[in-house]
């Protein structure tokens, strides 16, 4: 008797429509601020207009619940074959509180549509958990129980959102598998959640989602504070995607504890291509478990990419990470730099990659230092792990000290008038105490008699912008500059702000966190 996978029959019917040009509506970037549903009448009209609608791209824009309720009436009619809703950076400047009910009205339209979303990409949008709600009743609907790619970049989702995201997911998955009898259920390929605040509890609740999908070709998750206990977790639930091609834990606390679990998770990835653990705090026994795994004979072939940057890992693992990366023939970009090798260190990275005819691929190894006393490569590789658990307090407390290690690069303090003088983002996190207060009580001394700031302003809120992003950058600080950077700078008699660009730059980013 001949039996037929309707799962591969639809993958193939996907490919080939995939072949047929795409066509669909695109406000990218317009910048426009729909409010009422008269204000988003140009965007029903194109979509009435568009013959067959596969994409929606509103990224730029911002939309309130009654704009949205007018482009979720015109979905209905037109929307039976969007695939794609590119709705990134879409509530710009909404209040936490109209977020949901504008993403209910799209996803009511979706739904009444009949619509099958292949991609749902929005990203930079600051839901916080009181959004997820809305996301959440779209996830769980039918019309997301063909979705291939999630992306959920910058969302401000924290643990609450993480695990209201993952229950969402977890519902698709079982109502698409309801509704499919025979079929395969929700079979997610991609997701992106950087910049999340998820932290252990986050990365756990989606980590049972991945298991429950065995689908996944990419998972992104940088900078969301996951300590090695949600590594642990993730670890255990790549093990059971062996189709994982792309992996970005890039700016989490993976740590050598961490890193063990990874290891062993690698072996059930051989179609791994791009292995991103940059900035993790690997530490040089936990990128020589790393490399081992990956050097195992005939594994990870397609691999073309390896980022284990600014992870304080030292000389002792160079024969391990070169071992690992020999018989690599599809590897293009091998990232170092941000090390401790040391000038003896680099010398012999540099010599055994060109015995193994890898030095091209090897990236720029700036930033390289020698290993303080203390921490030397014997030391990090005759320790046995028995005696490294009972030596030290508490994992949290280590990973603590190294993460402040990692942003104090030296123990110099600055005064303000040194920040205001060279406004760098190091500088700004060497001046010890209440930020705000120092500003404050530095403006009340200064000189009034000048009539003028000359201080390099452009530069402190370039400052600002690239380190409010950090785990380490404390709530009360951000609301407290939401407040500050509204006040107009004076300058001479005219009540005039020429760092207009750059505060609103700052504001973007801190709405967005």
């Amino acid at each position: 008797m001949t039996t037929f996978n309707l799962t591969e029959i639809q993958e193939q019917l996907n490919k080939a429509s995939e072949k047929t040009p795409e066509s669909g509506v695109s406000f990218n970037g317009k910048s426009l601020k729909l409010n009422s549903e008269a204000d988003a009448e140009e965007v029903v009209k194109a979509i009435e207009q568009c013959q067959k609608l596969d994409y929606l791209d509103l990224e730029g824009n911002t939309l309130g619940p009654d704009a949205a309720k007018a482009v979720a009436k015109a979905l209905e009619a037109k929307g039976s074959s969007l695939k794609r809703a590119l709705w990134k950076d879409m509530f710009t400047g909404r209040m936490k509180t109209e977020i949901p009910l504008a993403l209910e009205y799209l996803g009511t339209g979706l739904c009444a549509a009949q619509t099958r979303l292949v991609e749902l990409d929005l990203s930079d949008n600051a839901f916080g958990p009181v959004g997820v709600k809305g996301l959440a009743t779209l996830l769980s609907s039918s019309a997301c129980f063909t979705l291939r790619e999630l992306k959920l970049n910058n969302n401000g989702l924290g643990i609450t959102g993480g695990k209201m995201l993952a229950k969402a997911l977890l519902d698709c998955h079982e109502n698409s598998s309801k509704e499919n009898v025979g079929t395969a259920p929700l079979a997610l390929r991609v997701f992106i959640a950087g910049r999340n605040r998820l932290e252990n509890d986050g990365a756990a609740a989606l980590a049972e989602v991945f298991t429950k999908l065995t689908t996944l070709e990419e998972i992104s998750m940088p900078q969301n504070g996951i300590y090695h206990k949600g590594i642990a977790a993730l670890a255990q639930a790549l093990s059971v995607n062996p189709r994982l091609k792309i992996l970005n834990l890039n700016d989490n606390t993976v740590g050598p504890e961490g890193a063990r679990a990874l290891a062993k998770s690698l072996p059930s990835l051989p179609d791994l291509e791009k292995l991103n653990l940059g900035d993790c705090l690997l530490k040089t026994r936990g990128a020589s478990v790393l490399a081992e795994a990956l050097a195992n004979e005939g594994a990870h072939r397609n691999l073309m990419e390896l980022n284990l940057s600014f992870n304080e890992i030292g000389a002792a693992s160079i024969d391990a990470i070169v071992a690992a990366v020999a018989d690599k023939q599809e590897l293009t970009s091998l990232v170092l730099d941000g090390n401790v090798f040391g000038s003896k260190g680099r010398e012999n990275l540099e010599g055994a990659l060109i015995a193994s005819q890898k030095l091209s691929v090897l990236g720029s190894l700036e930033e390289n230092e020698s290993e303080s006393e203390g921490d030397s490569e014997s030391g990090e590789e005759t320790e046995s792990e028995d005696s490294d658990d009972e030596n030290k307090t508490s994992e949290v407390e280590k990973e603590d000290d190294q993460e402040i290690s990692k942003i104090e690069k030296d123990k110099q303090n600055v005064t303000v008038q040194d920040f205001l003088k060279n406004p760098t983002a190091e500088n700004l996190l060497r001046l010890q105490g209440d930020k705000i207060q120092l500003f404050l009580e530095h403006a009340k001394s200064e000189d009034k008699t000048a009539g003028r700031i000359d201080w390099n302003l452009e530069g402190c809120f370039k400052a600002l912008e690239k380190i409010s992003t950090k785990d380490y950058f404390l709530t009360e600080t951000r609301n407290a500059l939401k407040v500050f950077i509204e006040l107009p700078i004076k300058t001479g008699k005219v009540r005039v702000d020429p760092f207009q660009n750059v505060k609103a730059s700052l504001k973007k980013v801190l709405d967005q966190i």
